[in-house]
């Protein structure tokens, strides 16, 4: 696996995440009730979608910050876990962050996720739950899945922030909060034009949050 250099984007968001997550190390307190709810969600939804992706063997976690959902995947007693983020210091920082049971199911390397250092077909899955929430530009969102068709062999498994019924306005990698990218049309059509077909889709909050999982599948 070769490392490839980061794009502007990832870099800004590394920068970014880099700075937030400091800011999270530093506080006292545990995690709020919603948030600790909020994740407890996400992690439902995300071996819901595993099971929807057939519990693929050999996976790739894309931009993967410090491997929330590692323990997770780790779950599945012959699963193969790969990492790569563009950041080195997170990947350094993400092995401060899991008990040695799971690091050991673990293989991180820094990476680009839009010119990744695997091969084609390399992996059964790939996961993205943070940075394609983040790319505002349907040339870069399709750029990004055009990666994921190469390298992936049969399934992705990403997270898409869906304008719904209320006003959303346009990312920014600088701010603070995740906000939302584009309608679900626009997005299912990228996903067709990159070669994929949709699997299953399930929101966070259903009816009201804006955060979607989509398990994708290869056409061709």
């Amino acid at each position: 696996m070769n490392a490839q250099s980061p794009s502007a984007i990832e870099l800004e968001f590394a920068r970014h995440y880099d700075q937030e997550h400091a800011r999270v190390c530093l506080q006292p307190r545990a995690q709020s009730l919603s948030g600790r709810l909020a994740f407890w969600r996400e992690q439902q939804l995300v071996r819901r979608a595993l099971k929807v992706a057939g519990e693929p063997g050999l996976i790739l976690d894309v931009a993967c910050g410090v491997g929330r959902f590692w323990p997770v995947w780790a779950e599945h007693a012959n699963r193969v876990i790969l990492a790569t983020d563009p950041s080195q210091a997170i990947l350094d920082h993400a092995r401060t962050h899991h008990p040695q049971g799971v690091l050991q199911r673990v293989r991180t390397f820094q990476s680009s996720a839009f010119t990744i250092g695997l091969s084609e077909n390399a992996v059964d899955s790939i996961f993205c739950m943070q940075l394609f929430q983040h790319l505002v530009e349907p040339e870069h969102r399709l750029a990004m899945l055009g990666e994921f068709h190469r390298v992936s062999r049969d399934t992705v498994i990403l997270a898409v922030r869906i304008r719904g019924r209320f006003k959303a306005r346009r990312a920014d990698v600088q701010g603070a909060t995740a906000l939302a990218l584009a309608s679900r049309f626009e997005v299912e059509a990228e996903f067709r034009q990159a070669g994929f077909r949709v699997l299953s889709h399930h929101d966070l909050l259903p009816g009201f949050g804006s955060m979607r999982i989509y398990v994708l599948c290869k056409t061709g």
